[in-house]
C-alpha cells in the first residue's frame, strides 16, 4: 500500500471509528480533507509569511512574521500530518518552516513562547530527536522564565495596555506551561517546573469563577501581588464566558496534570469541561458559539477553534478520568468537524483545513474564518484519537 493510500485508509477508519455510516460522503470527506492536507504542503515557503488565516471574496491568506503568536502552528501543523500519513515530504517542509522559528528562543517580549516554540520545535522534537531543537526549547523556556514576576507569582502575559493593565495575566497562559514542564524533563532543572507550578496554582486561584467557568484575564499589583480587576477581553463581556477560554482552561490543567498528578488539576478541567458540555447555549453538533453568551445566539459565529482545543484535550482528559461522557463528546466534535460543514472546500487554494474560527469578535478581527491554531489542534485530536477505536 502506497503512503498515500495508507492516509486515505486511516481517515477512512477514523470515520468508521467516530460513526460515520454513509459511504458516499466518507469518499467525498476523505478526499476533502487530503486535499486539504496537500494544499498545506504545497503552500509556498516564505520565512516572513506564516499562514495565520484568511479572508473570502475575494480570497486572500493572511500572513504573519515569526514574532506573531500564531506562528509556531503551520510547522506544528506540518509535523503532525508527517506523524498522521507517513510521508516524508509533510517532515521535509516541517523542517524548513520550523527553522524560521528559531530567532524567537530569545524573544522575552511575548508570554507565547510555548506557542511559538513547543507548537514547533516541541513537535520537531518529537518526531526526530533532533539535540539541535532540544537546545531550542531549553532556550526558549530560559527567555519564558524571565517574565515571571515572584511577588505575583504568575508570567507575564501582554504588554500592551499598560496605562489601565499594571500586570495582567490570561488564561491562554496556562497552555506555554508545557514548555516549561518539558525543559525540566529535559535538563532536570526544577526551576522550570516550580515556576510553572506556582502559575498555574495562582490561575486556579484566581481565574475561576463559582460555576467553574473562567475570565480571560485578571490583572495583578506587582507590589502586592492582589488582584485588581477581572476581565474577559476577548468576550461578549467581562462576566461573560469566551468559549475558547474555556477550552484554553480544560487543555491547560489536563496538561498540569499529566506533569504534576496534582488533583487539583484533575478536578478543574473536569469541573470547566463539565460547564462547556452542558451549557444550555452549546450547539446540537458540540461546535460553540465564540462566547456562551453572545449576542444573537442561535445566529452569533461559532468557534472551531474553541471545539478543536476542547477536543483534544478531552482525549487526554479520558486516559486519566475513563469517564465515557468525555471520551464520547470528544468523539462527537470531531464527527462534526469532518463533514462539508467544516472542511474548507477543496477548491479554496489556501493552507488551511477548517472553517468557522473567530479569532477576536469584539475587535472585529478574524471572524468566522480558518485560524490556524484550529487545525493544529484538530490534528492532534485526530492523533490522540487513534488510542480510542
Amino acid at each position: 500500500m502506497s503512503k498515500t493510500l495508507s492516509a486515505f485508509a486511516l481517515i477512512g477508519f477514523l470515520f468508521f471509528f467516530l460513526g460515520c455510516k454513509k459511504k458516499e460522503n466518507l469518499n467525498d470527506i476523505d478526499y476533502q480533507l487530503n486535499s486539504r492536507y496537500q494544499k498545506l504542503l504545497e503552500y509556498p515557503v516564505d520565512s516572513i509569511g506564516f499562514p495565520r488565516s484568511m479572508t473570502f471574496n475575494p480570497d486572500k491568506i493572511i500572513k504573519v512574521t515569526s514574532g506573531d503568536w500564531t506562528s509556531g502552528f503551520f510547522p506544528g501543523n506540518l509535523w503532525q500530518l508527517h506523524r498522521l500519513t507517513r510521508r516524508e515530504e509533510y517532515k521535509e517542509k516541517a523542517i524548513q518552516w520550523t527553522s524560521f522559528l528559531e530567532g524567537q528562543k530569545y524573544n522575552d517580549k511575548t508570554h507565547d513562547m510555548g506557542f511559538k516554540i513547543y507548537c514547533s520545535y516541541g513537535e520537531g522534537y518529537k518526531n526526530t530527536n533532533n539535540p539541535a531543537y532540544k537546545n531550542v526549547i531549553i532556550t526558549s523556556a530560559k527567555t519564558l522564565i524571565t517574565r515571571f514576576n515572584k511577588n505575583v507569582g504568575c508570567i507575564r502575559s501582554w504588554d500592551f495596555n499598560k496605562d489601565k493593565w499594571e500586570y495582567p495575566v490570561i488564561i491562554d497562559n496556562m497552555m506555554n506551561l508545557e514548555l516549561l514542564f518539558e525543559a525540566t524533563k529535559i535538563t532536570g532543572d526544577s526551576t522550570y517546573h516550580k515556576i510553572a507550578v506556582t502559575h498555574a496554582n495562582h490561575t486556579l486561584k484566581n481565574h475561576i469563577r463559582d460555576n467553574n467557568s473562567v475570565y480571560h484575564v485578571v490583572v495583578y499589583d506587582t507590589i502586592t501581588g492582589n488582584v485588581k480587576q477581572k476581565i474577559t477581553h476577548q468576550g461578549f463581556h467581562d462576566e461573560s464566558s469566551w468559549s475558547r477560554g474555556q477550552a484554553w482552561c480544560v487543555y491547560g490543567f489536563t496538561m498540569a496534570y499529566r506533569y504534576t498528578k496534582d488533583k487539583k488539576y484533575l478536578d478543574q478541567a473536569i469541573a470547566t469541561s463539565n460547564f462547556f458540555i452542558n451549557h444550555k447555549n452549546l450547539p446540537e453538533d458540540g461546535i460553540p458559539y465564540w462566547d456562551f453568551n453572545a449576542p444573537g445566539i442561535p445566529n452569533a459565529p461559532k468557534d472551531v477553534s474553541a471545539a478543536t482545543i476542547l477536543s483534544s484535550s478531552l482525549f487526554e482528559l479520558y486516559s486519566y478520568t475513563n469517564d465515557e461522557k468525555i471520551l464520547g463528546f470528544a468523539k462527537k466534535v470531531l464527527k462534526s468537524l469532518m463533514t462539508d460543514e467544516y472542511v474548507l472546500e477543496e477548491n479554496i487554494q489556501a493552507p488551511f483545513i477548517l472553517r468557522h474560527s473567530t479569532g477576536n469578535w469584539p475587535k472585529e478581527d478574524e471572524i468566522d474564518v480558518p485560524l490556524v491554531y484550529a487545525d493544529y489542534y484538530f490534528l492532534e485530536a485526530l492523533l490522540r484519537s487513534i488510542n480510542y477505536k
